[in-house]
């Protein structure tokens, strides 16, 4: 006898892949990718990490919750449930390092964002496992972001893709310095039309309170690289945020009410610009 599904199952998706992220399907061109805010392990992995990865430090913590926003002005939402140290959705599947000659994280990271090792001996994924966690994590994802552009595309005729992420403003494995509050990334121009960049950078350059720069120490990681293809209707920016923006940035990495308030309505401002711009014919 033929086994019946459940009615509340979503037939457009296999039921073990919908657990991996929650996909909004917003109304208008474009769409938020949130790939390093999951806070999960899975069981049958955490025995590979030391004690301090549980504490999960290298989140992207809370933007779900300042990019909520965004599904009621109409813009798709990407968001995954596992955490970055199971595999990083943002770097391309071959592993290639993605700023050369500078300390990189890799696909499966195997350091903190302080340099130092994330499991325990001998237990760092193999080629095998990787491969493994390439399949059933980051493919799915990947297909559904990609499958989510195509949509929006082929019903407005261009999209954008926002890719947001935010990080600790000290991190000298990482880069030296304190880094800019608001780091607007294009890959220097190339992921995404002049006259968005351009629209962007002027809100960011438009306010006051936050320190802010475009294109430079972040330019955009895999995604921005990899979707980004003006010439064909799909542009796309990353930006990276200081957890000082908006939170303490020591444990326990709580949100401050006041802080988000003044960043908040620049993000807002920077989603509108989105929404509103329109390519040149």
């Amino acid at each position: 006898m033929k086994r019946r599904r459940p009615a509340t199952e979503d037939r457009r998706l296999p039921a073990t892949r919908m657990t991996i992220y929650t996909l909004h399907r917003g109304r208008l061109p474009l769409a938020v990718s949130l790939p390093h805010v999951g806070i999960e392990l899975p069981d049958d992995q955490r025995w590979r990490y030391v004690g301090r990865a549980f504490g999960l430090e290298d989140t992207d913590w809370h933007l779900e919750k300042l990019y909520d926003f965004v599904r009621e002005l109409g813009a798709s939402l990407i968001v995954p449930r596992y955490s970055r140290y199971l595999i990083d959705l943002n770097r391309p599947r071959d592993d290639t390092p993605m700023y050369p000659g500078m300390n990189n994280t890799e696909l499966c990271p195997t350091r903190f964002f302080t340099g130092d090792p994330l499991y325990r001996d001998a237990s760092t994924p193999d080629p095998a496992e990787i491969a493994r966690r390439i399949r059933h994590y980051w493919q799915p994802y990947h297909d559904a972001l990609r499958a989510e552009l195509d949509r929006l595309r082929g019903s407005h005729g261009h999209v954008i893709l926002f890719d947001g992420h935010s990080i600790k403003s000290k991190l000298p494995w990482l880069f030296d310095g304190r880094l800019s509050d608001l780091n607007l990334g294009t890959v220097n121009g190339v992921s995404c039309a002049p006259t968005l960049r351009g629209a962007l950078a002027r809100v960011l350059a438009g306010q006051s309170r936050f320190s802010q720069v475009v294109d430079g120490r972040f330019k955009g990681g895999y995604a921005t690289r990899h979707y980004g293809d003006p010439d064909h209707g799909v542009h796309a920016v990353q930006l990276e945020m200081c957890w000082s923006c908006y939170m303490q940035e020591a444990g326990p990495h709580a949100v401050d009410p006041e802080r988000a308030g003044l960043v908040q309505p620049i993000l807002r401002q920077l989603i509108e610009t989105m929404l509103a711009w329109r390519p040149r014919a």
